[in-house]
């Protein structure tokens, strides 16, 4: 649907290495105005590029996907960030009809049962409107970063996401945590306070705890399944090989 954007990930790899950070994201605003789109969980990354994109009047659109089962903290945020910068951030629900059916058909923490049943409330949850809040734009740009996790070391700046058909930009990638908390404190950026408490990568509030020292950043997410079955679907690095897979989320994250 979007391949003519795909035809500019060369030119734009080239232009992140000489750009960086703001002036990157005015470059891509201005290549593909009114495409451009910031998806954020209020995460501590999620809250510089909200800052950057703000602060600077960019013409981004920024959302957020509200599963429903999100902390307390998370929507308190989301708030205090809406009050911060005079926004409104724009939530993607699950779709209602899907979100029922597995309910009533699984159980409200059916996640817990199997990884097949956990998937699956990701994809309804998460994937599903992810999907709709990508459509028509361009440009998908993330709080990813490289200190996440082994898969995400080796990804670039700039990336083509066959699956959603869209330019994903991570302007944050190559960011150590360290550099992330002195950016929060010194631009006196509003943050979730579980941040404080050990929780690292915060999602819904049944799948999230937080971490012990010297456990992987991921350890707080699904810490009930193996390590290497921890994907939700939101970030895919390959296409889905099936119809099934993409219906329960089946993806590398």
């Amino acid at each position: 649907m979007n391949q003519a954007a795909k035809n500019y990930i060369d030119d734009l790899l080239y232009q992140s290495s000489r750009l960086i950070g703001v002036d990157f994201l005015k470059l891509l605003t201005d290549t593909f105005p009114g495409q451009v789109t910031f998806s954020s969980s209020f995460s501590f990354e999620d809250q510089v590029i909200t800052q950057q994109i703000l602060n600077n009047q960019l013409p981004v659109k920024i959302f957020t996907l509200d599963t429903g089962r999100m902390f307390p903290e998370t929507y308190s945020t989301w708030s205090s960030t809406n009050a911060a910068y005079n926004t409104t951030i724009k939530a993607y629900y699950p779709n209602q009809d899907s979100l029922q059916d597995f309910i009533e058909t699984n159980g409200p923490n059916s996640f817990y049962e199997s990884v097949a049943n956990r998937k699956q409330c990701c994809f309804i949850r998460k994937v599903e409107p992810l999907q709709r809040a990508l459509k028509e734009n361009s440009v998908w740009i993330t709080g990813l970063r490289a200190e996440h996790s082994g898969d995400r070391k080796d990804l670039p700046l700039v990336e083509w996401d066959e699956s959603n058909q869209i330019i994903k930009y991570h302007p944050l990638l190559h960011w150590t945590t360290e550099e992330v908390k002195q950016y929060i404190s010194a631009n006196h950026v509003p943050y979730n306070p579980l941040h404080d408490k050990g929780f690292v990568s915060i999602g819904c509030a049944p799948c999230t705890r937080a971490i012990k020292p010297g456990e992987d950043f991921r350890a707080g997410r699904w810490w009930w399944e193996d390590a290497d079955k921890k994907e939700c679907g939101l970030h895919e690095h390959q296409p889905p090989s099936s119809k099934e897979e993409l219906s329960t989320g089946v993806i590398i994250k």
